[in-house]
């Protein structure tokens, strides 16, 4: 993914998080004030590693207190809604819609020359592995689907994952 290709998927994908930040914004706000009753601070910011190897700070919302999931952390991570904030990093640049989900240092000082290839595009907020099926995929699977995003992508890809992260949170949402 270079040049024009690039910039059309930073473009489409500033827009359609800000577009996404307007259209959920009471529930953005419902969810800061649920956590914010549950006492402690509303956001949590982790160090995670993007493209090129930059490090930065992925924002979501606290879903646990004392290293237990709280109550409302449980509900917010059964339907991803601890994960919305990261349209904020998307927003900013640090993220895209889609891509391989951004890595911890310690990870990434553990990758072989194979798995720093994640670092060519920005991390996403959804993935290819995450849509695959498999809810828990071995390392090498992961990275495996990773990959052949890396080398495949394009926008109808994209616009495919997409569809299939809402099918699959809607479906969870159906089901409970």
């Amino acid at each position: 993914m270079t040049g024009a290709s690039r910039l059309l998927k930073g473009l489409l994908d500033r827009m359609a998080a800000l577009l996404l930040l307007v259209v959920t914004a009471p529930l953005l706000i419902a969810i800061a004030i649920a956590v914010a009753l549950d006492g402690g601070p509303i956001f949590v910011r982790q160090v995670r590693v993007g493209v090129g190897g930059r490090e930065f700070k992925i924002i979501k919302f606290r879903s646990r207190i004392d290293s237990r999931t709280s109550r409302m952390g449980q509900f917010l991570r059964r339907f991803s809604l601890d994960e919305l904030p990261q349209l904020f990093n998307v927003l900013g640049g640090s993220m895209s819609l889609v891509g391989p989900r951004p890595p911890l240092p310690s990870d990434v000082a553990e990758y072989a020359s194979e798995g720093r290839r994640r670092l060519l595009v920005k991390p996403g907020m959804t993935g290819l592995w995450q849509v695959s099926g498999r809810s828990d995929p071995t390392w090498d699977e992961a990275l495996r689907a990773d990959l052949r995003y890396v080398q495949n992508w394009t926008l109808a890809l994209d616009a495919r994952i997409i569809v299939k992260t809402l099918r699959a949170v809607l479906r969870r949402t159906r089901h409970n």
